[in-house]
């Protein structure tokens, strides 16, 4: 599947027109930057705590199915047919409980998916403005994020304008560079 997008970059690169090799490509890596954004630690901290909570809430729903199917192996002999079949529909009804609530929180379109986008917009949007003012003031003509699924063939080190991002959020680079480039 790869192969076709790889073969079509290719021949797209191969194809331009000389104008295309004046154009300035910077690239970002947002997974060093969003980290280190402040909005960006206290919603992953929020996420973090909404996490454990609705992990402790299926594990408390999964401890008491484990439990049930417990008591039933135990005294499964004592039961009439109809006990045994209502034990065995309890047991299915938490367990398919435990599953509703994990599809709820954890899910595609889960509540931790809602709140990752809600909580992680600010910082987005934070990032997103930072790299416009790279962008329009280092003259590039595109930035891509290498973080993300995109393809690149190579890069060149002296492109990676993560550290003017970081510059312009206002965030120190530490003791020694994160990127070891500044553009």
């Amino acid at each position: 599947m790869r192969t076709p997008i790889v073969l079509a970059a290719l021949f797209a690169v191969l194809a331009a027109p000389a104008s295309l090799a004046q154009q300035t490509i910077g690239f970002i890596d947002s997974s060093t930057i969003l980290p280190q954004m402040p909005e960006f630690q206290s919603a992953q901290q929020e996420l973090d705590r909404l996490t454990q909570q609705w992990q402790a809430e299926v594990q408390t729903v999964a401890l008491e199915a484990e439990q049930m199917a417990d008591r039933f192996a135990a005294r499964e002999i004592l039961y009439t047919d109809d006990e045994r079949e209502a034990q065995l529909e309890a047991i299915e009804a938490k367990r398919e409980e435990r599953d509703a609530l994990r599809s709820r929180y954890f899910g595609p379109q889960g509540e931790l998916f809602r709140e990752q986008q809600t909580q992680l917009r600010p910082a987005q949007e934070r990032l997103l403005a930072a790299i416009e003012v790279v962008a329009e003031e280092g003259d590039y003509d595109y930035i891509f994020d290498r973080a993300g699924e995109y393809l690149f063939l190579y890069t060149r080190p002296r492109n990676n304008v993560t550290d003017l991002v970081l510059e312009e959020l206002g965030i120190g680079l530490g003791a020694a560079g994160l990127t070891g480039t500044s553009g």
